[in-house]
Order: structure tokens, then sequence, then C-alpha cells
């Protein structure tokens, strides 16, 4: 039977390199592997060093003893699959169906669960088959996504209630859903078989990516899903650490290695930092091995192995950005956004603006709605769901996902109760039980600390994604759906009051003087690629993104040795990439040797952060 292999991790901890590795490994072992992604910015193809796209492509890593290795690799467009999976659900009502009603389905269908419900979809259809004895899937399903699956357990209570309301649930039209029951009742029972499926968390040997990964680990936990095993990547040579910058550094991996090793009671990996990124066939199976043969004893390159690589300037001549133009309000309340994947640095970085804008005598409230909270970590002081004060001008506040989630779904009830009918009540409720409505509802909280106007400048910590605008912009809302029931004048007035409130939102987000969005990132390939695709999916939502931040730039003065040398000239390389990709204003943020922790070490780290802007 085949075995499923899952990665999963945050964003640039290294999980498609592991994920490859593991793919050449098993093909290695005579077994015919396929590896499939469906991360949109996908780097299978710069990893493997050869076309891939959305369909099943030949890798060609070579033989084994005259053996040609079977390996295949995909990466699924979500775009594509998305135009799949809704044209599954939808074409077979178009010839029965008027005009609008299909119209509805697919604004019904235009939301960030489609499009996970979509990918997921096409994972399972390789789940399904038999073609393989071994599939390594790099980007593994979310606690968010199998939930959808089961939401609710009682697939037969869900269609016969969704059936009274509106005939719509959160996956779509309640005869595409029970016939999808089988199917993905059989993927969530594979998923849960730890004979025929693996889940492995690749992390960091951060605090940050301890918390995270205990966080997702526990989630999956809860849903029945348990992770077999951990893989801690990037931990620094000790060998290359004979100067005190990074000395520090490698004494605070070792603890943290230690704290995960107390808290993680599981099999464990352990993969060194390399001086250069690891590309093509040789350098994915020299991490092959390493990864899975604990006798290879990895070597660190020495002098004249870094003299033979080619050797580009250690200088990025990118000129810092005028960060106070951007950053302070001229005229009203001014909306600060950061965005960026899990552990690249984003919180701080929010956390260091924030404090500066308030030392310049704005008053400034930074928002987060990441359940990991680490701005109170930043802070070193604990921040709740009502705004704390900080330092003078400047407040934090955590939005609680859980009672926003509460709160939205009471209010949108409270609205309607009175109105519809019992039946139009209950398909309403059941449609607000669902995990889509928890990303709405943290929004709402956004949306809210906007409109009270009572700061000059709110920063906001995970900013809402262009499929989050998306929705907000779609002409679809709860009113309409109760007007495709029931045309009242109470559900018209309604639906105007929401479309003008988010039209008014969106409108702010658009202007370029009133909201700024930035993206952060580190100046490595995966990263880089990510922020592209966040670009483009906020530019689709009519938002222009005005700055990067390149966060842990490697001092020069700090790279005595070959091994960070080759490093810095890899961040180098990737900081020209940026500045020509992103067409845009780029803020080099240099890797600090302390963990930015209090109001001291984040007044040091304003004035660092200024020291490269202008």
């Amino acid at each position: 039977m085949t075995k499923h292999v899952f990665f999963s991790g945050k964003g640039g901890v290294g999980k498609t390199t592991m994920a490859c590795a593991a793919a050449i490994h098993y093909a290695s072992q005579g077994k015919k592997t396929l590896i499939v992604t469906t991360d949109p910015a996908s780097n299978l193809a710069d990893v493997f060093e050869q076309e891939i796209g959305h369909k099943v492509t030949p890798i060609d890593v070579g033989t084994i003893h005259k053996l040609s290795l079977q390996l295949f690799a995909m990466e699924i467009d979500p775009d594509k699959a998305t135009r799949e999976y809704k044209e599954r659900i939808i074409g077979p009502f178009r010839e029965i169906m008027p005009e609008d009603v299909i119209a509805s389905l697919d604004e019904n269908l235009s939301g960030p669960c489609t499009t996970e419900m979509a990918s997921f979809d096409r994972f399972i259809d390789f789940m399904e088959g038999d073609e393989y004895d071994v599939i390594v899937f790099d980007t593994a399903p979310t606690g968010h996504t199998i939930r959808l699956l089961e939401l609710p357990v009682d697939w037969s209570k869900h269609i016969e209630e969704s059936s009274k309301g509106s005939g719509q649930t959160c996956l779509g039209p309640v005869q595409s859903i029970q016939e999808s029951k089988d199917k993905y009742d059989r993927a969530t029972t594979l998923l849960k078989d730890p004979e025929r499926t693996d889940f492995i968390f690749v992390m960091r040997p951060e605090e940050l990516s301890l918390y995270e990964t205990l966080r997702a680990s526990k989630e999956l936990e809860t849903i029945g899903i348990k992770s077999r095993e951990i893989i801690i990547n990037g931990i620094l040579p000790e060998e290359v650490c004979e100067i005190e910058f990074f000395r520090k550094k490698y004494n605070i991996q070792q603890k943290v290695i230690r704290d995960i090793e107390s808290e993680i009671c599981k099999p464990m990996r352990y993969m060194f930092l390399r001086d250069n990124e690891v590309k093509g066939i040789d350098a994915l199976k020299d991490v092959a091995n390493e990864l899975f043969d604990s006798t290879v004893v990895r070597t660190v390159g020495s002098a004249d192995a870094g003299a033979r690589r080619p050797r580009p300037d250690l200088q990025a001549d990118i000129p810092g950005p005028n960060l106070d133009k951007l950053f302070l309000p001229h005229n009203g309340t001014k909306a600060i956004f950061f965005t960026g994947k899990g552990g690249v640095g984003k919180t701080t970085i929010s956390c260091i603006a924030a404090l500066h804008i308030a030392q310049k005598g704005f008053r400034t409230l930074i928002v987060t709605t990441d359940p990991a909270a680490h701005i109170g970590e930043v802070f070193d002081r604990a921040i709740y769901d009502e705004p704390v004060e900080i330092s003078e001008d400047l407040f934090a506040v955590m939005i609680d996902q859980e009672k926003a989630f509460n709160e939205y779904k009471e209010r949108v009830l409270e609205d309607a109760r009175g109105k519809y009918s019992e039946d139009m009540m209950a398909a309403m409720e059941e449609e607000l039980n669902s995990p889509c409505i928890e990303e709405m509802a943290a929004f709402d909280k956004f949306i809210r600390f906007i409109e009270s106007s009572v700061y000059d400048v709110i920063v906001f910590d995970t900013a809402p994604t262009g499929h989050t605008l998306r929705l907000l912009d779609l002409p679809f809302d709860y009113a309409k759906q109760a007007e495709m029931m029931i045309a009242t004048a109470e559900a018209a007035g309604t639906k105007r009051e929401t479309e003008n409130r988010f039209k008014k939102i969106i409108d702010i987000l658009r202007d370029r003087e009133q909201a700024v969005f930035c993206l952060v990132l580190y100046p490595e390939s995966t990263p880089i690629l990510e922020s592209y695709r966040a670009m483009l999916d906020l530019k689709d939502a009519g938002i222009e993104t005005q700055l990067v931040v390149a966060n842990m730039v490697l001092p020069e003065e700090v790279c005595v040795n070959d091994f960070f040398k080759n490093r810095r000239r890899m961040q180098m390389k990737y900081l020209k990439e940026i500045k020509e990709k992103f067409n845009m204003p780029v803020l080099q943020f240099p890797m600090m040797q302390e963990e930015i922790k209090g109001i001291d070490r984040l007044n040091e780290a304003v004035i660092k952060l200024f020291e490269y802007s202008h």
C-alpha cells in the first residue's frame, strides 16, 4: 500500500528542502516516489533545477546499481485547482439553474476556504491511487483544512439542516457535498492511520519555532492526527562560531534544542546550517545522506572550498527608504500592515516600527491576531484583548480569535433575529459555524480599530491576506443569502449597510496615503517567492505593497570566516534580486546579537532600523 509522508512547518524553516531530500532517499531505496506541493510559491523546480508545474513530471536523479531511480514531482497550481474544483461543483447546475443563482454559487465559492479545499482535493486524488510506493507531500494540510472535511462530523445532519435553509455550505451546494462524503471520509481515515501516513514537522532551533510547532502539533492531535517525528533544521556548526557574535547565538540555539527535547517526546533528526543554498540533485543527495544516515559525519566547508565558488560582492548597493515619509500620518489615522510567513521576524519588525512612531509623538496602537501572542514576548509583558499601555503614546492589543469569532457570530444572529424564519436562522447559524468565518471575524476587529479614530497610527502585525480582502469586496454577505430566500426591506437595508461599511474600509486600504503594506522576508529563495506571491495576491485585491523589509541580514564585520562570508554573499545576491523583482524600496535590518526583548533592546533596534533608512 502507498505510504504518505507529509512535511509541515512555517515558511522559511526548510521543509521543501527536507521533503525533496526525503523523496530522493525513498527513490534510492527502489521505491516509486512522487513529491507533491500545493505551495502557491513553490520552489520545487528551483530545488530540483528542473521545470515541473501543474503536471506529474519525471525527475532525473541518476541510477543506483544500474537501475534508474523512479522519482516524480508535481506543483499543484492553487488557481488552476480552484477553477477545476469550482467547475466540478457548479458545472452540473449550469443547464438547470438561472444565471443569477449560478453567479451566487460562484460568489459562495470565492473565499479562501475554496482555494484551500481545492488544493487539498487534489492531494486526496493522489491518496486514492496506488500507482506510487511513497508520496511525499510538501506543505501539509492544516488542522483548519481537516476540520473543513469534518465540518460537522455528522455529515447527514449537516446536509439535512442545510437543505432546509439555503442549500449551501462553506464547501459548496449540499448535493455536491453528499457526493464527496465517502471520498473525504476515506481521506481523513488515511490521515489518521499511522501505518499509512506520517506527519513530520520541520522547525528551527528558535523559541518561536518551538511554540508554533507545539501549537500546530496539538491542533492536529485534537482531530486524531499524530506527528511522527521532528526535524530541527539550521543548527549552527560549533566550529564556525569562533567569534563572540555567533558563539552567543550558538549557545542560545543549544538551549532551545534542549528545550525542544524536553517538550517534545518524539524521534528527532538534526540538520546543520549550510554555507550556501541547497540546489540540484547532488546537493539534495548530500542532505538525504545526512538526514537518514546517522553514520554520516558532516564537514564544514574549508577556506579553499569557499575560494572555488563564485565570489560576488559582499555589499548590495541598495539605498534605504524614507521610513518617516511612509509611516508617519499626514491627515487622519494611518494603518501600517506587516505581512510575511511565520518565522521571518515580522512581529519584531512591527514592534520596532510602532515604538519609533510613538517616539515621534503619535498615539500608536499595535494589533496582532497571532495566537502565539509573540508581541508579548517582544515587549516582555502580558498583552490582552483590550489595549494596554507599553510606553508613552504606545499601546498594544492581541485579538482573541475565539472571542472575536463568538462576538461576530452573535452580532450577525442578533441582527437577524425576528426578521427571518426559524429555518433561515438555522441555516445562517450553520454557515456561521464554519472555520471560514474565523478569518472574517478577526478582520472585523481590525476594522473596528480603524473606524474608532482613537489612534494616529495603527500597526497591524499579521496583515489580512488578499483572500480576506477579496471576501470583503464581494457583493455577497449573509443578508444577501437571506434575501435569496425571503425578499424583505430589512434584508435589503442590512445588505446596503454591510456593503457600505466594507467598501469604506477597502477604500482606505487601497489609499497609499492612509494605508501602507510592508512585506517582511529573509533574503533567501523561498521567502522571496512566497512574499512575491503575497504581493500579487494583494494587488489582485487592489492594494499596492510599498515596502520590503529584508530581515536578518548578516553584518559584514562579523563574517570573518568562509562559512559566513559565503552566506553573506548569498544574501547580497538575493538582496539585488529583491530590489529588481519587487521594484520598491527595500529596508535591510541586520541580524542582532541579542534577542530583541523588552523596551531597552527595542530602543537599540529602533536606532539600528533607522541607520538603514534615510
